[in-house]
């Protein structure tokens, strides 16, 4: 095909955050290029992300501590994140007027707090580098021969360019338009895309208690798993109660890991909501607090001592208590009754809930068939493949947007 023959020098396929680094990033290079995206607008999945704070990235600076919480991916990653890593993206988003602040277990969002904000600077970006946008864009196939792409059939006609930029992401939140048309694409494309799973998901349990608790947030828990009543891992973290069971960075983090056990057995959690203290000091001090607090009901009194909001839970959990006895009734033997339920509230997990619940899904491309490098396919000469089509098993806390962050803007620099 001649050259005058090309509508453009890259098609990004895909308006998330991947896509729109991809896509600013080429245009910033002087690239004729245009940004398809079937949604009416850019960027829906990242305006909801970290529940509309949107976690840019993780303030872990040095590429090799960072490249861990990659798992099998991390020898993959070093070329990528040694072009653009995490100071690259406090450098890129300041520049584009919107600094960055670094919360707890070194999260970053944007000072504002606002997901919108960040799509509305990377929409500017686009601007600035000329990059020609397509909204409300259903493309209905790949064209491809010889190993190479030769356009994008949209319901209205056929996009034509040099390079092509596969940046539609995974299956999760698939209300926002992530339905999983990548992976079938990339697969008729000869890729070997391995089957997503919901990794970074709340999990569904069949406790009461817990359910009555939905909405309550708890800073910093420790939860025990134990599989067919054998220990077998804890973790500490935030935890969020839900409607259906438990969310939060400490579920979230663990529960690509439940998932796996869940295919073996019984798989049941202890959530201790004091994990800095033994039974023997947590017992002192409720011994000192009922004290002072004698003559309050017991229920009264648990709300002074207890996290926020735990109380109705507890009530339910141990219902053969007495709540409303007075303090100075309560046995030796029911305080430390108590006690020793409040270290180990019991849960029983039946289930990770499915992807429209899921922050992150893995499965995608073997990364063995994408040159690291540059992001280019190995098996389609003039296509590229970002961020979550990408088969990268990743944690919550900025992780999954800093790969985005990164392979959109190694892929739009190659382009």
């Amino acid at each position: 095909m001649e050259q005058n023959q090309y509508d453009y020098d890259v098609i990004v396929v895909g308006g998330g955050a991947s896509g729109m680094m991809a896509a600013g990033r080429a245009g910033s290079l002087g690239k004729r290029v245009l940004l398809l995206e079937k949604n009416t607008t850019l960027g829906k999945k990242l305006a909801i992300s970290g529940g509309g704070r949107c976690n840019i990235t993780n303030a872990t600076y040095d590429i090799r501590a960072l490249l861990e919480r990659y798992g099998q991916a991390k020898d993959f990653l070093f070329s990528p994140f040694s072009q653009f890593g995490v100071e690259d993206t406090f450098t890129f988003f300041t520049l584009l007027g919107l600094p960055l602040v670094v919360q707890a277990q070194q999260r970053v969002f944007p000072q504002t707090e606002k997901a919108s904000d960040v799509v509305r600077v990377l929409h500017e970006y686009l601007k600035k580098n000329n990059v020609t946008i397509e909204t409300g864009v259903l493309v209905e196939k790949i064209l491809f021969e010889k190993h190479l792409i030769t356009g994008i059939q949209t319901t209205d006609r056929v996009y034509r360019a040099k390079k092509y930029i596969i940046a539609t992401g995974g299956v999760s939140h698939p209300e926002t338009g992530s339905t999983g048309d990548g992976f079938a694409w990339l697969r008729t494309l000869g890729h070997t895309v391995k089957d997503p799973t919901p990794t970074i998901v709340p999990i569904g349990t069949r406790d009461t208690w817990s359910h009555a608790l939905s909405g309550v947030s708890l800073a910093d828990m420790k939860i025990t798993v134990f599989l067919d009543g054998k220990k077998q891992f804890h973790k500490r973290g935030g935890l969020l109660f839900t409607h259906f069971g438990l969310s939060g960075p400490l579920i979230l983090n663990l529960s690509g890991t439940v998932w796996d056990m869940l295919q073996s057995g019984q798989v049941t959690g202890q959530i201790d909501m004091y994990p800095d203290k033994d039974i023997g000091t947590l017992d002192a001090d409720f011994v000192a607090h009922f004290e002072l607090h004698k003559n309050k009901t017991l229920k009264n009194t648990l709300k002074d001592i207890v996290p926020l909001g735990m109380v109705p839970g507890i009530v339910i959990l141990l219902s053969h208590l007495d709540f409303d006895k007075k303090v100075h009734s309560v046995t030796k033997e029911e305080r430390r009754m108590l006690i020793g339920t409040l270290k180990a509230l019991p849960v029983h997990i039946t289930e990770l809930l499915g992807f429209d619940k899921a922050v992150i899904a893995d499965g995608g491309v073997i990364l063995e068939e994408i040159d690291m490098k540059t992001m280019r396919s190995k098996v389609c000469d003039n296509l590229y493949v970002t961020g979550d089509l990408l088969h990268v098993t990743r944690p919550s806390g900025g992780y999954s947007l800093q790969l985005c962050w990164t392979t959109g803007f190694v892929a739009g620099s190659d382009s």
